[in-house]
């Protein structure tokens, strides 16, 4: 890396510091280690060794405290005695001073001031510099976000999970779970009542019904906007599968030197029956779905990794539905197919011999793989109807039994499955709970067990910054949030209104990033080979794009509607199983 290199990294970490946990470098860690070592030299300091303090940032403190995972971002000023909880941020061009304490998972915005001192002003013979100090302290409890350009006065305490914002001046306490606006600032509402607003019923009404015209609350212009996008997507779509065809077999990226893969050939198929329902340009549909059928076992079912492009001896040994490469191509060859007509020539006999399922399922890495086990879930629930589907005779059993282990293990808290790692929040939770629920849930036309907890859960992990900038913006991380979205919003218009905020946001910053020619990376502002745009990303996008808009009210403005791994019609549909879905817990 060169030097000039080196001091962009850095600055960005300054301005991005939430990327540093997990992106940053052993030369940044160690100029962390200096920085924090810079710190105790001039004051009592207790950081945990993840902290993260910006070299531009001005800390001159008597004492600081900082948490697992807190920060403090570029030209902050911050003195005093200062103790900052873990998960916890200071934010660029904050000013933090005097006595205060801040609990944990408190976001403390752009531009805000927290002022824990005062000027007297009884002496009216005195000028006011020479006025006596006051100085009570500011208390911030665990869970609160301010908002940018906030001000909070000496003596406040901010109570627990409440929302103070952008712009508030706060000069008397904030109760729990409390939202503050305005000057001075003042109790709008208690985020413990239903936050999907009444003002936005209009909205909510076009947003859940398919093929509607513009929702109420769609930012002017948004629809515009896709429409001229997708235009233009459909205009170009030639020229991007073309781009990422190297004369023998598509790849997902040119230039790049991967091995030859399956589901580049998937992609191309879904994007160009996606925008122009036919087969890629050049391409006979008989040939595909020969190249597609060639590589699946007769006895398993499952199909192996390998080269489309040439005939070729096929090791079989070792698939599994469950897991490895064998286990997506059960989605990404089987909505090939379908999308060209045709099916798995032989049943996914695999799908239906799985030794002690429940056992297996237990044995998931729900822990610190959630993301693994739901996909390993999602192709156990895409063979089974993939099965019932394509091949008759096949029998309902695996079904039943991975439905109630389901119904069973789902959180009634959280309307999830596995739980969140102190390194990466509701990461692996969220992305794990779309692709279980992608595979069985949606895919079967059944409800989600706890709709408006699971909501919660997503909007929760929504918030995290890391996930939705930088390298984290990418086209997972934004799929496995809109799709559960859109699912529960069949069911419940609970946190609706904060929801569409999050998808407008979303879909406004992946516009723009449509490449001419070459279409959507996987992660458009990633610092990898990620950015570069190609085949999976922009068949994930589209589909995203898709969910994004139908989730607004406004996806009919696009004129495309996934019919493959993303389509949003069920695959199969049972009455018999569908059941009403199940209360969530009371909130609290």
């Amino acid at each position: 890396m060169t030097g000039q290199h080196r001091r962009a990294v850095a600055r960005r970490l300054d301005f991005l510091p939430w990327e540093y946990t997990r992106r940053g470098s052993e030369d940044d860690r160690r100029e962390q280690a200096d920085r924090h070592r810079e710190l105790a030299e001039v004051g009592k300091t207790d950081l945990a060794a993840d902290a993260y303090v910006a070299s531009s940032a001005a800390v001159f403190c008597d004492e600081l405290r900082m948490g697992e995972r807190s920060y403090i971002a570029a030209q902050a000023y911050v003195t005093g005695e200062i103790s900052l909880g873990s998960n916890s941020t200071i934010n660029p061009f904050a000013v933090v001073r005097g006595r205060i304490t801040i609990g944990d998972g408190v976001r403390i915005g752009a531009h805000t001031s927290l002022l824990a001192f005062n000027h007297g002003t009884a002496m009216t013979d005195q000028p006011m510099f020479r006025q006596p100090h006051t100085a009570l302290g500011i208390t911030v409890g665990d869970d609160v976000w301010i908002g940018s350009n906030v001000i909070v006065l000496d003596g406040v305490t901010i109570g627990a999970h409440s929302i103070v914002g952008a712009g508030a001046v706060v000069t008397k306490d904030v109760d729990e779970w409390a939202v503050v606006v305005g000057n001075p600032a003042r109790k709008i509402r208690d985020r413990r009542d239903n936050p999907a607003d009444s003002a936005s019923s209009s909205a909510v009404s076009h947003s859940r019904s398919r093929g509607s015209s513009r929702g109420a609350q769609v930012a002017a212009g948004l629809p515009e906007r896709a429409a001229a996008f997708a235009g233009r997507a459909r205009e170009q779509v030639n020229d991007v599968l073309a781009r990422c065809f190297d004369g023998e077999r598509f790849v997902d990226r040119p230039g790049l030197g991967h091995q030859p893969a399956i589901r580049p050939w998937c992609d191309a198929i879904e994007i160009s029956d996606l925008l122009l329902r036919r087969a890629p340009s050049g391409h006979a549909t008989d040939d595909l779905v020969r190249r597609l059928r060639s590589r699946q076992d007769p006895q398993s079912g499952l199909v192996a990794p390998g080269d489309l492009a040439r005939e070729e001896p096929v090791d079989f040994t070792g698939l599994s539905v469950l897991e490895g490469p064998a286990s997506y191509h059960i989605l990404c060859v089987g909505y090939a197919l379908q999308v060209l007509g045709s099916c798995f020539e032989h049943p996914i006999r695999a799908a239906q011999a799985v030794d002690d399922l429940d056992a297996r399922l237990d044995g998931l890495p729900w822990a610190r793989n959630a993301w693994g086990a739901g996909a390993g879930i999602d192709a156990l629930g895409t063979a089974i109807a993939r099965n019932l589907h394509d091949h008759e005779g096949i029998g309902h059993d695996p079904l039943f039994q991975l439905m109630g282990w389901l119904a069973v293990r789902a959180d009634p808290k959280t309307g999830a499955w596995g739980h969140p790692h102190p390194d990466d929040g509701w990461l692996q939770v969220v992305n794990g709970f779309y692709r279980l629920t992608r595979g069985t849930y949606a895919q079967f036309g059944l409800p989600l067990p706890y709709p408006e907890a699971a909501v919660k859960t997503l909007l929760t992990h929504a918030q995290d910054r890391a996930v939705f900038s930088g390298d984290g913006y990418n086209a997972c991380n934004v799929l496995d949030v809109i799709h559960p979205l859109w699912l529960a919003g069949k069911q419940t218009d609970f946190g609706r209104a904060e929801g569409m905020r999050w998808a407008e946001t979303m879909l406004a910053q992946i516009l723009p990033r449509w490449v001419d020619g070459a279409g959507f990376a996987f992660a458009p502002d990633g610092r990898d080979d990620r950015a570069i745009p190609g085949l999976q990303g922009t068949e994930m996008w589209l589909a995203i794009i898709w969910l994004l808009t139908d989730y607004l009210g406004i996806s009919d403005v696009l004129g495309y509607r996934p019919r493959g791994v993303h389509r949003p019609e069920p695959l199969v549909e049972l009455p018999g199983l569908r059941r009403p879905a199940v209360p969530d817990s009371p909130r609290g």
